[in-house]
């Protein structure tokens, strides 16, 4: 081999070796902030955090309260902050008290993304989530289709969340001018007994007859299908948020009419791949506002996708979950 034949070589060799992840310290580590982290949907995304963190040969933790605890959740961010992470993905439970918390990681230096639901007046770099108004949409069409364009619904939300705002208004929007109206939004608070044992008064009570339930959040509709079975009342319309295996089984039963399937396992692993590219390329300048900035290297928002999952296409959704 020829002494030009051999430089070449060793340069491509660790050209090679420089893209295979060199440029990550051992000791670089991403933080999710979230609330009620004990949620399958959590750990759901808890694992894409995991494989992300794995793939870069980096740390990453999630942090925040087993319950739901925007105070709590505050104080996780204002922890991991102090540890001058590489980057940190947060579930913004309540902009207003989280927004203020992001502008100052990224005052100092530290990249933010908001995860799952928005903080759009803070500082935050990106969003990554499901578009969550077209998610009510599509929700909405279904209640429309369920009810045959007519009835009286209950929701199940928390109000101030911004996700679940959005969600509201899509559904709002999808079911304008049809015979179908909400007649009340339930405050689940984080809690699904809440949902459970509100739900229970109502059906006892008797007082309001509703012809259907919509639950913008994981935890409630499963527990108000749980109501419905216990008490024996059927024909009644549940349109229910996320995918954990009870709400999937009350759609096998019959009892859950359909579901909207979120990607969670996505929103965190391409949100650390996201995080780990600002890190290691920073801006002038975090602090820049990129969303008007024909030049920005960063989009507004990150549509990681919504599926509407009922009976007919139930089996081939579990069939492939059961391929990771």
């Amino acid at each position: 081999m020829s002494k030009v034949t051999l430089a070449v070589t060793l340069v491509l060799a660790l050209g090679a070796s420089a893209c295979s992840g060199g440029r990550h310290d051992p000791n670089e580590k991403y933080y999710l902030v979230a609330a009620n982290i004990k949620l399958d949907y959590w750990q759901t995304a808890a694992n894409g955090l995991t494989a992300a963190a794995r793939q870069l040969g980096v740390q990453a933790e999630m942090v925040g309260p087993d319950t739901y605890d925007v105070q709590a959740e505050r104080d996780a961010f204002r922890a991991a902050v102090a540890k001058k992470p590489a980057g940190i993905l947060v579930n913004v439970a309540d902009p207003s008290v989280l927004g203020p918390e992001i502008d100052s990681a990224i005052g100092q230096g530290i990249p933010v993304v908001a995860m799952d639901s928005d903080a759009p007046g803070s500082k935050r770099i990106t969003f990554i989530g499901t578009n969550n108004y077209e998610a009510g949409q599509m929700g909405g069409s279904a209640l429309l289709k369920e009810l045959n364009g007519k009835g009286k619904v209950i929701v199940y939300s928390m109000p101030g969340q911004a996700n679940l705002d959005e969600r509201l208004k899509g559904y709002q929007d999808a079911i304008k001018g049809s015979g179908v109206e909400f007649i009340q939004v339930i405050n689940v608070k984080g809690d699904p007994r809440v949902a459970f044992d509100t739900t229970s008064e109502i059906i006892n009570q008797g007082k309001i007859k509703p012809d259907g339930f919509v639950c913008l959040e994981e935890a409630a509709c499963k527990e108000v299908a749980d109501v419905l079975d216990r008490n024996k009342v059927t024909g009644k319309t549940i349109v229910a948020m996320d995918t954990v295996k009870d709400t999937l089984d009350w759609i096998q039963k019959g009892v859950i009419a359909a579901t909207i399937a979120q990607k969670p396992y996505t929103m965190a692993f391409y949100g650390v791949k996201v995080l780990d590219d600002i890190s290691h390329y920073k801006p002038q300048s975090l602090a820049l506002k990129f969303s008007d900035d024909t030049h920005s290297p960063y989009p507004v928002f990150i549509d990681t996708g919504a599926t509407l999952v009922d009976k007919s296409n139930l089996a081939a959704f579990e069939a492939a979950q059961s391929t990771k």
